[in-house]
């Protein structure tokens, strides 16, 4: 394999796995992030402790606060941060750049109001003449494991399959196996809207319910998903994949799982504000549960359990009450809904 030169951009828990992948590959990774101490740290003591605590970072991974330093050079980058930083962190990137490049995005989320997915946001923000291909890189797959070199499998999708290929080349190894999918609405969609259900799985765990509640969640989730994938032009197989049902069964029963964690505390009586100051990270699907609701009812799709979650979040209905009214809502033919 030869070596290439890429950029990642947020060094947060997955940037951080994710950069480790590409060295395992021997490939020279320039791994920024906004935070000196953090930049510090890795390059320094070779760990990252707020993210990834006790792991230690190969030294082929660089770590830089400027933006510049992290592109020059590069004609690959792969962007790990929030939703809502895509596209602040996209008009950085066409300042700088003065050559077409292709942009991996690890992320998973959908921007509230304009209910664009990441790769959309990306073709918005970055000129024509600087952007090469556009490449997603999702599936079921916890930072904590990735970085102890545990087996984990996922999905790289674009319209240019030989671009969705190159990217599979990239990280593939003995512990980190990578498929191609064309299907990037269904790979985007799914790996978003899972979050909202890890939240709503969250929820049940912190009131106290088991494993049938987590079951119906999952399954009824993915039905959801699955309307929702329909109406915006996805490919149903897509949802029986590995960014379908695996990220959703990975992210909904995991400790490992922000959105989880996040719904755990939800259940125990917090709100959203207060949960994300505790945990210390963006919870991706609290915003996704904003912009799923409001797109949902835009093409008049029916996602119960994202209306839920939607008016425990952000019109304060009890937990329990929001249980209680999904459970007695009319009864209807499992087949056909």
């Amino acid at each position: 394999m030869s070596r290439n030169h890429i950029a990642v951009i947020g060094a947060g828990s997955w940037g951080t796995a994710l950069s480790m992948v590409l060295a395992d590959n021997n490939h020279n990774v320039m791994l920024y992030s906004k935070e000196k101490k953090h930049v510090e740290e890795i390059n320094e003591q070779r760990t990252n402790k707020d993210f990834l605590p006790g792991i230690t970072i190969p030294e082929k991974i660089v770590a830089t606060n400027n933006v510049e330093e992290a592109l020059n050079g590069t004609d690959i980058v792969l962007l790990v941060v929030p939703t809502k930083a895509i596209r602040s962190v996209c008009q950085q990137i066409k300042n700088i750049i003065s050559k077409p490049i292709t942009i991996i995005h690890a992320s998973k989320g959908i921007e509230p109001g304009s209910f664009k997915r990441i790769s959309e946001m990306i073709v918005e923000e970055v000129p024509q003449n600087l952007l090469g291909d556009v490449v997603v890189l999702s599936g079921p797959s916890h930072a904590e494991e990735v970085s102890l070199q545990q087996p984990t499998t996922v999905t790289s999708a674009s319209s240019n399959m030989d671009a969705a290929a190159m990217v599979q080349r990239l990280f593939m190894n003995n512990y980190f196996r990578v498929y191609t999918n064309p299907d990037v609405i269904g790979v985007e969609l799914g790996g978003a809207i899972k979050n909202i259900i890890a939240l709503g799985a969250g929820v049940s765990h912190g009131l106290g319910y088991g494993d049938n509640a987590k079951a119906a969640l999952i399954t009824r989730g993915l039905a959801e998903i699955k309307r929702l994938g329909a109406a915006m032009g996805a490919k149903k197989q897509t949802f029986s994949g590995l960014t379908g049902v695996g990220d959703l069964i990975v992210t909904c029963t995991s400790v490992h799982s922000r959105n989880f964690r996040a719904g755990k505390l939800i259940g125990q009586g917090r709100n959203f504000e207060e949960v994300e100051n505790e945990l210390g990270m963006v919870v991706e699907g609290i915003r996704t549960t904003e912009a799923a609701y409001h797109l949902a009812k835009s093409l008049h799709v029916e996602m119960p359990i994202t209306d839920a979650i939607y008016n425990v979040l952000f019109n304060g209905k009890d937990p329990k009450e929001a249980v209680d009214d999904l459970m007695i809502r009319v009864g209807k033919d499992e087949a056909n809904s």
